[in-house]
């Protein structure tokens, strides 16, 4: 009882912030759009059923599915080195390698695109680079398509990977690791066989919190798309702003959220499962 009392300050804060405006978002998705662009207050499934049955909702889905795991996938990739070597710094230096890598965290996400967009632009420094040491014939193509979304989304992705990655390789025992170069195994196998095992459970972390994260972004694919990539959130903004389409715009918003939700709830499942792998087979 006495946790419950404590919790309610935080439960309340919680259900004005987020529980209230989502209701609210539920119940305009219910409304119907006429004929004239107006909202009409309804109590209908048809802006879902629209958006259900409409190819380029399933093309969207398609798409940001598979940027976001791709761009998660990478990132993870990405920052494990980064973690290990932090992981196996001295703790005199650990708390600033750490911070270090989660540095990018402290900057504006779009201060960090519009940099990104200097640099991968047709007269940014890689084209420079690349055309004055005679690698390229021309200017490549790296922003205002697939490309720039994809470098902008890993890019933003990486700190929060890291950040998973240090807490999990955090609670593995490295006398394990010293067992293993004991009989006589050189780093890589060691990290092949022993490290990466053990840390599978902080890698699909990582990688589900980083899918989250990029499944629901809208500034990177808005930036580095330049107006040519289009995935859910882009789409959820020109219904509500541009298309003027508020109950469709919620209800994708809703679908959306539906599927994240699920996936946290994946993430939850799949660590509990592996915290209890792990307690069985500890003596």
């Amino acid at each position: 009882m006495i946790g419950w009392l404590l919790a309610a300050p935080a439960l309340a804060v919680l259900a004005l912030a987020f529980l209230w405006p989502m209701a609210g978002l539920f119940r305009i998705s219910l409304n119907r759009t006429t004929e004239t662009g107006a909202m009409e207050v309804a109590l209908t499934t048809d802006s879902y059923t629209r958006l259900i049955e409409d190819d380029f909702t399933r093309e969207l889905v398609w798409n940001t599915v598979t940027l976001a795991a791709s761009s998660a996938a990478l990132a993870v990739a990405l920052a494990l080195p980064i973690a290990l070597l932090v992981r196996g710094a001295s703790p005199r230096w650990r708390g600033l390698l750490a911070l270090a890598a989660v540095a990018p965290l402290l900057v504006s996400g779009t201060a960090r695109l519009v940099g990104w967009m200097a640099i991968l632009g047709d007269r940014g420094m890689i084209n420079a680079l690349l055309t004055g040491m005679g690698l390229s014939s021309g200017p490549l193509a790296l922003i205002n398509n697939w490309t720039g979304v994809r470098i902008g989304l890993v890019e933003s992705l990486m700190p929060y990977a890291v950040l998973v990655l240090l807490a999990g390789l955090g609670r593995l025992d490295p006398k394990l690791e010293e067992a293993a170069a004991t009989l006589g195994a050189n780093r890589f196998r060691t990290f092949l066989r022993v490290t990466l095992p053990l840390a599978a459970p902080a890698l699909l972390a990582a990688w589900l919190l980083t899918l989250v994260l990029g499944i629901s972004a809208f500034i990177t694919p808005r930036l580095m798309g330049g107006g040519r990539v289009f995935v859910l959130a882009t789409e959820i903004y020109d219904l509500a702003l541009e298309t003027v389409d508020w109950p469709g715009a919620a209800a994708l918003a809703m679908l959306l959220l539906g599927g994240l939700l699920a996936l946290m709830i994946l993430r939850g499942v799949v660590a509990a499962f592996f915290s209890a792998s792990r307690a069985e087979k500890t003596p």
